[in-house]
């Protein structure tokens, strides 16, 4: 199948028409409370086919499934552990992705050949509408070519797909800002395969033991495994020693503030109050707004490695990862 070209994308808040697209077969950006999607109907081989063509994904990397409730969720699994039971009543709405054997109805080109599906349910008051309208689940990831940074709002999505897809549901600026965390499950035991703002700690309250998942370079277990990911086009360097300039070519993001005495011309600060939940909002936004002046070079600063902390230090270092 060709992939289509769009004049440009319409941005808008018209869920009857985003309902008809998808229902057509057709590509479009949504919003969640975590980053926006490029959502297609999950359930037709071909509309899934599209997505990975508009975002050059590679097919080895498997989508994730968006219903509107945990009822909707077990309709497409084959089992539901209870530990996965137990974290979705506490997190779902949320940003909280579970790995679940799937039933046969979701195809290949969903789960990259897996018998395993990531699932969840959006915390998006606009999107849960839409999902409620539908007769079939959402596949979605991120709403950008692949391995660039996640968009966190519509005007993100404009910037890069306006003529890939015919509409971007428009729903605001996303307010966690990093990708869910993905969960699956061995021998009942949680597996934390991403880290996101459901945390390990979050995890362990409910479950006890958690185990946490390596990256890969190929072939992953899950979506959002891969080593190198969410990266500008300029190279990203974190901070590990002073740096004593930086170039009118580079740029600086900073945890809360410039170190004593810089002076940068390009710099972002993710958060002035020492917020983390602000510097996951941030990240991303901070991240674009300085690769779109052309830069070389990007240095960052990590944050405490504490709670969703440990979260945003993961999407910093695959940023940073070589490509």
């Amino acid at each position: 199948m060709l992939l289509l070209l769009y004049m440009q994308a319409l941005i808008d808040t018209d869920l009857e028409l985003a309902a008809q697209l998808l229902t057509d077969g057709k590509c479009v950006a949504i919003p969640t409370e975590t980053v926006y999607g490029l959502a297609a109907n999950a359930l037709d081989r071909n509309a899934a086919s599209q997505i990975f063509k508009i975002k050059n994904r590679p097919e080895f990397d498997p989508l994730i499934v968006h219903v509107d409730s945990m009822r909707s969720a077990m309709k497409w699994v084959t089992e539901f552990p209870e530990n996965a039971e137990l974290l979705a009543r506490r997190f779902w709405p949320g940003p909280l992705t579970l790995v679940l054997p799937k039933r046969k109805e979701i195809p290949y080109e969903v789960t990259s050949g897996l018998d395993t599906v990531g699932i969840r349910v959006p915390q998006h008051d606009l999107t849960l509408q839409l999902l409620e309208m539908l007769n079939f689940p959402l596949a979605a990831p991120s709403a950008n070519p692949f391995g660039y940074v996640s968009p966190t709002s519509a005007d993100h999505v404009f910037d890069q797909l306006r003529e890939k897809i015919p509409y971007i549901l428009d729903g605001g600026e996303s307010y966690v800002g990093i990708e869910s965390t993905i969960v699956g499950f061995e021998d009942g035991i949680p597996v934390v395969y991403r880290k996101g703002a459901v945390t390990e700690e979050m995890i362990r309250e409910i479950c006890g033991d958690v185990k946490t998942a390596t990256h890969s370079t190929s072939n992953p277990k899950a979506p959002g495994m891969l080593t190198s990911h969410y990266s500008p086009h300029a190279d990203v360097e974190i901070i590990t020693r002073f740096v004593r300039s930086i170039r009118d070519n580079e740029g600086y993001i900073a945890w809360k503030e410039l170190p004593k005495g810089m002076e940068v011309k390009n710099k972002f600060i993710l958060s002035p109050e020492g917020d983390l939940f602000e510097a996951a909002r941030r990240l991303y936004a901070g991240l674009r707004l300085l690769d779109r002046k052309g830069l070389v070079r990007i240095f960052i600063e990590q944050v405490p490695e504490e709670g969703i902390g440990a979260s945003i230090n993961d999407r910093i270092r695959r940023s940073a990862a070589e490509k």
